[in-house]
């Protein structure tokens, strides 16, 4: 949906979290000239996209990549200057662990994507992965430079109320800001309750959205400590255990530049355990691939509610609240609990809540 006109430069738009969705919105809003002030609980923005960088390594803390096939990211990074920074997946093929006795065995690249709960089609999966030469943090960073006299971080929402036409944001700690329109680009269960509070019939119902529960953690090597060849881009397990991984990212053979010459990054995953999850990844890896000696370093992320799993029903749900939003003041709802949990998705999901805004408030 485009803008009737010209944007209003008198009105205020607030964007309610700096996640991706959140900073695509904010970044479309400002290229079409809007007045806009993106508010940011957390300290940083990025959301659950983290990279840090530890001697030579590029570390992920949330998601590696995204889809070849979906051209929003890249078409993106290019707006904001960083396209020559998009890199393409450089090792293919994926193989499932079932045990000793079985090793590592190929697996077809959409199977090892359901088991993984990944959302997407046989064909996107078949086509790959890409990321970015500094890791997924480089678009983030970019946003926010680009965006650096909007972004407001440590501010969280505490709740919005109407204003005649216009919006009241109360901010964490007292104070508050006005607005003529408003992106929430929060998590599903966060944006219900504060829409709950303004009157949109089963907004509590986003609550539901499951946000699954998930743990990294990425380990350094020598690369003569693994026995066993890192061939393609890494290992699925067939009906783990609690505790047990359930996959293996060869996040240095995947994608380059993960790690220096001569050494291996490997990133394992595992569903909730409060039991030494580093110890767990390390033997068990030990195990599988052949490993000698201790890592020379790790580094475990956690996320209580990482990313959302939709239930049978979920795209009516959001589209009853988005009709439901049409008769409040322009305030648009963006990112993965609604319309995609994939970074591409995300992207796409704020740019088209910005839309949405710039079309009700244009003139």
């Amino acid at each position: 949906m485009h803008c009737r006109g010209p944007a209003r430069l008198d009105l205020k738009v607030i964007v309610v979290g700096a996640g991706i969705a959140g900073l695509a919105a904010g970044w479309e809003l400002a290229q079409s000239g809007h007045d806009v002030t993106i508010l940011e609980s957390e300290r940083r923005p990025g959301g659950i996209i983290v990279t840090e960088h530890v001697g030579g390594f590029v570390v992920e803390g949330g998601p590696d990549g995204f889809l070849a096939s979906e051209p929003d990211l890249p078409d993106l990074a290019g707006e904001l200057g960083v396209g020559d920074r998009v890199i393409a997946q450089q090792e293919r093929g994926t193989a499932m662990w079932s045990g000793a006795a079985g090793g590592l065995q190929p697996i077809d690249a959409g199977r090892a994507a359901t088991m993984l709960g990944i959302d997407a089609t046989a064909s996107d999966v078949e086509a790959g992965f890409r990321s970015f030469a500094g890791g997924m943090s480089d678009p983030v960073f970019a946003l926010a430079q680009h965006l650096s006299g909007s972004l407001r971080l440590a501010q969280g929402v505490a709740g919005i109320a109407r204003a005649g036409t216009r919006w009241r944001l109360a901010i964490t700690g007292g104070s508050a800001h006005e607005a003529d329109a408003i992106v929430l680009a929060m998590p599903a269960y966060t944006a219900g309750r504060l829409l709950e509070g303004v009157g949109v019939a089963h907004a509590r119902e986003l609550a539901g959205v499951v946000y699954a529960a998930s743990t990294t953690i990425s380990l350094a090597y020598r690369s003569e400590q693994i026995g066993r060849p890192l061939s393609g881009a890494g290992f699925v397990v067939d009906s783990p255990a609690p505790d047990q991984i359930r996959a293996c990212t060869f996040a240095s053979r995947k994608f380059s530049g993960r790690a220096p010459d001569g050494h291996a990054l490997l990133r394992a995953y595992l569903g909730p355990t409060s039991e030494h999850p580093a110890q767990l990844a390390r033997d068990q890896l030990a195990a599988i691939l052949d490993i000698r000696g201790e890592p020379l370093w790790s580094r475990t992320f956690s996320w209580a509610r990482g990313l959302p799993r939709y239930a049978a029903g979920h795209a009516d749900l959001v589209a009853e609240i988005r009709h439901r939003l049409e008769r409040l003041p322009p305030l648009a709802i963006a990112g993965a609990g609604y319309d995609g949990a994939g970074v591409s998705a995300c992207v796409r999901s704020g740019r088209a809540a910005a839309r949405l805004i710039a079309h009700r408030t244009a003139r």
